[in-house]
């Protein structure tokens, strides 16, 4: 099941990366201080999203998953694997 919807997802993927690169096909000049690019629209498009969304995936990871993974492990005593079980069952007793 996971492996049909990756690679529906990565067909999806890539359609619409040839659909904004063949609609946005027009030269840009990227001036970033210290060097300078000139990149299809579409390439720049492309770029600037997935810059995005890994920088929002990294700063998720760090503001919300490591400190509930710290917490876990603080009320578990200690190691990831017997902590989240001892964390469980405090909470259930």
């Amino acid at each position: 099941m996971y492996r049909i919807a990756f690679i529906l997802v990565t067909v999806l993927a890539v359609a619409l990366g040839l659909v904004i690169g063949t609609l946005n096909p027009d030269t840009v000049r990227l001036d970033l201080l210290w060097i300078q690019l000139e990149w299809p629209l579409g390439l720049a498009l492309l770029t600037a999203g997935t810059l995005g969304l890994l920088l929002g995936l990294l700063l998720a990871w760090f503001f919300s998953i490591l400190p509930l993974r710290a917490r876990l492990r603080r009320a578990g005593g200690g190691s990831a694997g017997a902590g989240s079980q001892g964390a469980l069952k405090n909470v259930h007793d």
